[in-house]
């Protein structure tokens, strides 16, 4: 499978997930639909769809966003220095579709790794587990969990 930013994937986003993805936004807090989200399955860039975050690997950290351990591959996240807003943070995101996807931070479960990749709902597509096969992302059945 190819993923790839396209003119009709970013032409489909959502004002909200043009802002976050696009233009490096953050959702507020508690608002985002995936934040208090535990089905078995996978997250996906909403631009690229290529596949970031596996449910196996989420938490709820209570800090009002999505939360995992670690990307389903690697190679699809991107970590940057950010020193916006005064801070320095390492910014994540996507790999083949450059969407900024949120933050990580080294305050995750120390049985999980010890990292906190705190994401934006509007950056992700969720894909339960039982529609990952025919979606084409059955590869990675066995990183879900559930």
């Amino acid at each position: 499978m190819t993923y790839q930013k396209t003119d009709e994937a970013i032409a489909s986003l959502t004002p909200e997930q043009y802002r976050v993805t696009q233009e490096n936004g953050t959702e507020r807090p508690f608002t985002g639909e995936y934040d208090n989200h535990f089905e078995p399955g996978i997250y996906v860039d909403i631009v690229s769809g290529e596949p970031l975050f596996a449910s196996s690997a989420k938490f709820s950290s209570g800090c009002g966003w999505p939360s995992f351990s670690k990307p389903i591959v690697n190679g699809n996240v991107n970590e940057l220095r950010d020193t916006s807003h005064g801070m320095i943070r390492t910014e994540v995101r996507s790999t083949h579709g450059d969407s900024h996807l949120g933050h990580v931070f080294n305050d995750g479960p120390q049985d999980m790794g010890g990292l906190r990749y705190c994401i934006n709902s509007a950056s992700l597509r969720f894909i339960p587990k039982d529609e990952m096969e025919a979606e084409g992302y059955g590869d990675f059945l066995d990183q879900v969990g559930g």
